[in-house]
């Protein structure tokens, strides 16, 4: 018997996927720890450089580089882009790409640049995936590919 992820099909071009054990909230509290911080006060952002680990609830994100933007009131954060081997945990899930553009408000994580999905020993891959954190969803889409396992037992 061949496990598969959601309904994938390999070379699909767009599936969608459940991603995370956990739903997570946006409106938890955002952690964020880096080697270096550069704050702008003209444009309301702050740069976070090396080794950046980014945490919310059971959500975690690292990357290289972390750009903070403050809506315009700064009493809070708008969006975050992600650059640089950017990694995404929730839960069991993993996903890897190249950029991360996460919308605050909205629990919306895109990810792009050769996105990389593993759950357990199944594996997807695509140009660019969209994951909603509040409903643990994410889909797939641009040439997405799959590695399917067979079922041992």
């Amino acid at each position: 018997m061949l496990s598969i992820l959601g309904a994938a099909s390999a070379s699909a071009q767009g599936t969608n996927v459940a991603f995370g054990a956990i739903k997570a909230d946006p409106s938890l509290p955002v952690e964020v720890t880096a080697d270096t911080l550069d704050v702008n006060q003209e444009n309301g952002s702050a740069e976070f450089k090396g080794n950046v680990l980014v945490g919310q609830g059971e959500m975690r994100l690292s990357a290289k580089r972390v750009l903070v933007i403050y809506n315009q009131e700064q009493s809070g954060i708008q969006r975050m882009e992600a650059t640089g081997d950017v990694v995404l945990v929730n839960g069991p899930d993993a996903a890897q790409a190249q950029r991360a553009d996460y919308t605050i408000d909205t629990g919306i994580i895109v990810m792009t640049g050769n996105v990389l999905l593993t759950q357990g020993e199944n594996a997807l891959t695509s140009n660019k995936m969209t994951v909603n954190l509040i409903t643990g969803t994410a889909q797939m889409v641009g040439r997405v590919k799959t590695i399917l396992n067979s079922d041992k037992n």
